[in-house]
């Protein structure tokens, strides 16, 4: 007997009820979306008519034998006029198999066979660029200090020169791993799911086809839409059905998302070189973590939301995915969020306006898609045999001194192209002895780290120690302090202050909270960095200012003041740009024009108050793509209204 083209179609089976397009009978059509994502007209025709036979008392499909799980309501529906058809095949979602090892392939990128070494930054600009700035350049051969302050600056790479845009840039860079987690719970509903769609729809066409993406949804329970499919033309065909089919309805279960999300991760068969995961909600999770009262869910273990294998281990192990976490709107978890982007190396942002969720997820895509640097490590050794490392400030990236203080180290991790990272270090600096030269070298600074769009492990040391001059009597100028060190010290001295307004701010102190950031502002406004008109202080200022007037209630913290500092919080423990009250109109566009140096578009952006100021190029690029898209979308819906309204 010839065996069914059907028959190994088996799967789980969910009806639907369709209306003929045209000159059919308007009946109910059986609509099978199989564990092969196979479906056949034969089905339906077959099942309108007599194809139903039971097996062992179950109903089941005498054409692949399938069983069902119920029988197909096959009611007649009045006729009705003929519906559009659709310019794409409807999103059929299989089953989901009990191991998520269904990836797409992934190109190899040949290893090769040694490593490199580099004094300083190649000519070409393909390696980290270490460099060292002492608080002053001069120091009294009869003096000593405890806490003299030596900036260590890293830079990442920039792409690969002459890769410019498209085909070209997608080969030059490492290719991504990305899990989008989406919110759809009944408060999505409306222009906030279609919002949410469009920019969906903005982050499919900018992938390249060596990139993955995996589309999870989740309100009360979580569902993955679509394996982990390279973004060819048939991936992204299948992306964006994917998304079209989202609904909102039900509750908030993000422990149950992120879960999921990890599962894609962890079970992966093939693995691009980086991975990333984004995490959108307007709600709060009430299945992982029940609601316990109190102010600001302060008791809440919002660690329980995160799978084991996106947290840090603690040993030097990083997770296998950074979080990239969005609150929407007013009504979200800001202090889950924030837990969720801190425990897994990721940032919060807060999307205050609706109309502005594109624009920030471009500002994240386009650092994601520019990682040039993995697993870079810092190590500072003391070179004069009587110095010694007092402290570093290195936010939220672990840092280790010995115990002799002789050697300390940052673990700094991934870094987009042309990214910078900057760490104070305090050093105690002896008095010269006699037998010791002019100069007294301090510190040596080299790093450790891997190329992501080689896979080549490289190393790399500053091209000169850290030195101070050691006259016995100093000339006034040689003991100006440093700009670049007088910057990073007040940035510091401000994110030690937001933190402590933001504590205040949570036990209800919201007098303590806003008389903190006064002083911080005013410490800022004094500063010589400052006053010589310094950008990042100026920005920093108006951020400080910005979160004086949303601290200053507990009605405005609870609104957008938690989610706004939080959200700063994160963005400066981690020196990366996270997306605060981005506005969708005039000073945002002007932000972004054209012919503006890449530096000079990040001080408008700072100091409009859409961003923090860690900026890079290839996320300005991306957020300057997507706002041209979203004014060419706005202007074909405003060409359609008015050609409705001449008929």
């Amino acid at each position: 007997m010839e065996s069914s083209p059907w028959s190994n179609c088996h799967g789980d089976m969910r009806r639907t009820r369709t209306r003929s397009g045209g000159g059919g009978s308007g009946s109910g059509h059986v609509v099978f979306p199989l564990q092969c994502s196979h479906q056949d007209q034969s089905h339906s025709r077959r099942v309108s008519g007599s194809g139903i036979v039971e097996a062992n008392g179950r109903p089941v499909c005498q054409l692949c034998s399938a069983r069902w799980r119920e029988l197909p309501s096959l009611r007649s529906t009045n006729p009705s006029p003929p519906s559009p058809v659709p310019s794409s095949q409807p999103f059929f979602r299989p089953m989901e198999p009990r191991v998520f090892d269904d990836d797409d392939p992934v190109e190899r990128t040949p290893r090769p066979l040694r490593d490199d070494h580099h004094r300083g930054a190649s000519a070409d600009g393909g390696a980290v660029a270490l460099t060292t700035h002492c608080e002053c350049s001069a120091l009294a051969r009869d003096a000593s200090a405890d806490d003299f302050a030596v900036l260590v600056h890293a830079r990442a790479p920039g792409m690969m020169a002459g890769a410019g845009g498209g085909a070209a840039a997608a080969a030059a860079r490492a290719p991504l791993d990305l899990v989008t987690v989406l919110d759809v719970s009944g408060s999505m509903v409306g222009t906030k799911l279609e919002l949410l769609k469009q920019a969906m729809g903005f982050v499919i066409d900018n992938l390249g086809p060596r990139d993955r993406l995996c589309v999870v949804s989740f309100s009360s329970g979580a569902n993955r839409l679509m394996r982990l499919a390279r973004m060819s033309d048939a991936g992204k065909s299948l992306a964006r059905r994917a998304v079209q089919s989202l609904a909102a309805g039900g509750g908030t279960n993000i422990g149950e998302a992120l879960r999921r999300a990890a599962k894609v991760i962890d079970e992966r068969m093939h693995r691009n070189a980086v991975a990333s995961v984004v995490l959108l909600s307007d709600g709060q999770d009430t299945y992982t973590v029940p609601r316990r009262g109190g102010y600001g869910g302060r008791d809440a273990n919002y660690d329980a939301l995160v799978p084991p294998s996106f947290a840090f281990t603690g040993a030097g192990g990083r997770p296998a995915a950074p979080v990239h976490t969005f609150g929407f709107g007013t009504d979200h978890d800001a202090a889950a969020m924030h837990t969720i982007a801190e425990a897994t190396g990721g940032t919060f942002s807060f999307i205050e306006d609706e109309a502005a969720i594109q624009d920030a997820f471009a500002q994240c895509i386009g650092g994601l898609l520019s990682v040039t640097v993995q697993e870079l490590r810092l190590d500072i050794a003391c070179v004069h045999p009587g110095v010694r490392i007092r402290a570093v400030k290195s936010g939220s990236y672990g840092s280790h001194i010995d115990a002799d203080g002789r050697s300390a180290s940052v673990d700094v991790g991934e870094l987009y192209a042309d990214e910078e990272r900057r760490f104070l270090l305090f050093l105690h600096v002896p008095r010269a002895r006699p037998a010791d030269d002019d100069d007294t070298h301090l510190i040596r600074v080299s790093c450790a780290y891997r190329d992501t769009a080689t896979g080549r492990s490289k190393n790399v040391t500053g091209e000169e120690d850290a030195k101070v001059r050691r006259p016995w009597d100093p000339d006034p100028v040689t003991l100006e302090r440093s700009a670049e060190v007088e910057r990073e010290r007040v940035r510091v001295e401000a994110t030690d202050g937001i933190a402590a307004a933001r504590a205040a701010a949570e036990r209800g102190a919201h007098a303590e909270a806003v008389e903190i950031l006064r002083q911080r502002q005013r410490s800022v406004r004094r500063s010589a960095a400052a006053r010589a008109g310094d950008s990042t202080c100026v920005a920093l200022s108006r951020e400080l200012r910005e979160m004086r007037a949303r601290v200053a209630s507990r009605r405005r913290y609870e609104l957008s003041g938690r989610a706004y500092v939080l959200a700063g919080l994160s963005s400066h423990a981690q020196q990366r740009a996270a997306s605060r009250q981005m506005m969708s109109g005039g000073a945002a566009e002007e932000a972004t024009r054209s012919g503006e140096s890449a530096g000079e578009r990040s001080v408008a952006l700072a100091t409009a108050g859409l961003t923090t100021s860690y900026m890079t190029p290839a996320m300005l690029d991306m957020l300057g793509r997507s706002r041209r898209s979203r004014e060419l979308l706005q202007q074909r819906q405003q060409q359609t209204k008015e050609r409705r309204r001449t008929f």
